[in-house]
């Protein structure tokens, strides 16, 4: 799937998934296969437990990290793609107020 910036996303209930300092586990449970997260991909899964843009992800991104708004969009869209991929994230039929 291809998603963009205004595209709404949220982690599925299909994980368990713990925060260890800058970085997350997560076992997908429709797969039963753990994923590593650095601390980017830590951040961004963090973010994506209550449904977002991904606008407001990149934007999260951008102010925490030293990224151009358009690396971070990038990285995001291909990350985020890769969650949907794996049954971890799917995207939402409401946009966020």
């Amino acid at each position: 799937m291809q998603v963009d910036m205004e595209t709404v996303v949220a982690a599925t209930r299909e994980h368990v998934s713990a925060q260890l300092e800058d970085e997350a586990v997560v076992l997908g449970l429709a797969k039963g296969m753990y994923y590593g997260m650095g601390e980017v991909a830590a951040r961004i899964w963090a973010l994506l437990q209550e449904p977002r843009s991904l606008g407001e992800v990149r934007d999260v991104v951008v102010a925490e990290f030293e990224v151009s708004p358009e690396e971070a969009a990038v990285d995001i869209a291909a990350f985020v793609d890769e969650l949907i991929a794996e049954g971890l994230a799917e995207v939402q039929d409401e946009p966020v107020q």
